[in-house]
């Protein structure tokens, strides 16, 4: 199976590219990136010598660039898009344009070539926010902020394609990752980053917002159940299991670290920021038996200990976004 992955340079692309590659000495996997701010491909250094791995730097809204990367796949496995919610705030242009515009050349590219499945992968934030209870797929889509609202346009461009083309695509949509080798500007390696240097933390205002947190390899591992067995034109809910606020976490972090909440600055709550996520997954335990194996507390405390012993990695990065 020759699979095509887009935006494996990054976080949780380049996890399921590191997983893949690893877990099969023959698998073949190609890597389209565009190499943006938040892409690095350092991160595929552990698989590049590896036979059947091969990368290409190239916009996914590059229509010719996209049509020779697609040739010849068996798969394609779409993580390539902008998804920092402040970013999209500030301006929601690139956001429409690689989130939308990008899936549609994807989309058509796999059309010509005859991919034999399409995964698209996507976020709870499509279905806005919940008091109580818990998202099934079939929820309907309330997107609340510029990233989101483009997350939920791809989703349904995806599903479209299966409707109207009789293309093989399936859909995932995964709460909050965490997990070593995420961008800096997401809330833990943020707050860990900023505590291990003796920083203070920028909490939104009073903490009350819950996340369901999932570790990046069990995402990836419910990813890899859906791309080998799930059904043609369905969704599929990943999630951690784990629903804390913002505050508690802030605690856990504070607490690793051996600091107080002194080094907490409680700054103006985001636009139109989402109370509560929760995703219903039983669709994906009782159809592929997905369920979450690392435990948050696990998860937690081997993702900073990885920041802390790997400041090569994330200082640049911190230094080349700006972030504090």
């Amino acid at each position: 199976m020759r699979i095509l992955v887009t935006g494996g340079a990054g976080f949780i692309g380049s996890e399921f590219v590191r997983a893949q590659l690893g877990a099969d000495p023959s698998a073949e996997i190609t890597v389209l990136d565009k190499l943006t701010y938040s892409g690095v491909e350092a991160n595929l250094d552990p698989v590049r010598e590896h036979p059947g791995y091969r990368f290409v730097r190239a916009d996914i809204c590059d229509e010719q660039a996209v049509d020779a990367a697609v040739a010849g796949h068996d798969v394609l496995v779409h993580f390539a898009a902008e998804s920092h919610v402040d970013r999209s705030i500030e301006g929601a242009g690139p956001f429409v344009q690689t989130n939308v515009v990008g899936t549609q050349v994807l989309l058509d590219a796999a059309r010509r070539h005859g991919v034999g499945r399409f995964v698209h992968v996507s976020t709870d934030e499509v279905y806005g926010s919940i008091t109580e209870g818990s998202w099934t797929e079939d929820w309907p889509l309330a997107p609340n902020s510029p990233y989101s609202a483009s997350k939920a346009s791809s989703d349904l461009l995806a599903l479209a394609y299966h409707r109207t083309h009789g293309m093989d695509v399936v859909v995932t949509r995964c709460s909050n990752n965490y997990g070593h080798h995420q961008f800096p500007e997401k809330v833990v390696p943020l707050f860990t980053t900023n505590l291990l240097d003796g920083r203070k933390v920028p909490l939104y205002g009073e903490g009350g917002n819950v996340r369901d947190w999932l570790h990046v390899s069990d995402h990836c591992r419910g990813i890899d159940l859906v791309m080998r067995g799930g059904r043609p034109g369905r969704v599929y809910n990943i999630g951690g299991g784990t629903e804390i606020t913002n505050k508690e976490l802030t605690g856990l972090l504070l607490e690793a670290a051996g600091a107080g909440w002194e080094m907490v600055e409680h700054v103006q709550d985001r636009k139109g920021h989402d109370l509560r996520y929760s995703l219903d997954i039983t669709r994906i335990r009782e159809e592929l038996g997905y369920e979450p194996q690392v435990s948050f507390a696990d998860g937690l405390a081997d993702t900073i200990a990885w920041y802390r012993d790997n400041r090569a990695w994330w200082e640049p990065l911190k230094a080349r976004a700006a972030l504090a």
